[in-house]
């Protein structure tokens, strides 16, 4: 049973403002592929527009520039070996998603491959094509179709951190094959 809802677009920016590891799917011609990014941003808020890094050399970013889309998917703390083991390997030379045992739903809008299980949250993305930006640096730019996440951490546009879905908590790359969960949340009060 899956736990996703729809998140409105305009709380879709609220799912990686917080600088999570994202896992980049990306689909053409009956390849898929998967990698770990940790340079995402929301850049725009209506309509939803992302930046992410895809090193210009990758698979994922051939993928990419073919299709004109991608999803990030945010994996939560059980997924941290996955998403080291994604991150170090290429998938010019392997189906990452059958080696990893990956099931994947199609995106709502591109059909591009998204994953639930073991993540909080994924957006589907449309590339904005930025001939300049794209030839020189690894920056893409996208504007978000669809957003969903797991209720149990995110909903009404709020992150919901709690003991109980601390394996949904995000993870956040600080090199090294070390990662960080978010903890400690502190509740402003208005002044």
């Amino acid at each position: 049973m899956s736990h996703f809802a729809p998140v409105e677009l305009r709380h879709a920016s609220r799912l990686i403002n917080h600088g999570p590891t994202v896992l980049v799917t990306s689909s053409d011609g009956g390849r898929a592929n998967v990698m770990a990014a940790a340079w995402s941003m929301p850049v725009e808020f209506t309509p939803p527009r992302i930046a992410v890094v895809i090193d210009k050399h990758t698979y994922t970013r051939e993928l990419v520039m073919r299709s004109g889309h991608f999803g990030l998917c945010l994996p939560g703390a059980r997924l941290v070996d996955l998403t080291h083991a994604v991150g170090s390997e290429t998938g010019r030379s392997i189906d990452k998603f059958a080696r990893h045992g990956l099931r994947s739903r199609p995106g709502p809008n591109s059909g591009v491959p998204l994953l639930e299980d073991g993540c909080a949250a994924w957006l589907e993305c449309r590339l904005l094509p930025e001939p300049h930006t794209q030839d020189a640096y690894d920056t893409c730019f996208a504007e978000v179709l669809a957003a969903a996440a797991d209720a149990r951490i995110f909903s009404a546009g709020h992150w919901t951190l709690r003991p109980d879905n601390a394996e949904l908590h995000t993870i956040h790359h600080l090199g090294g094959g070390n990662f960080v969960t978010p903890s400690g949340v502190v509740q402003a009060v208005p002044v």
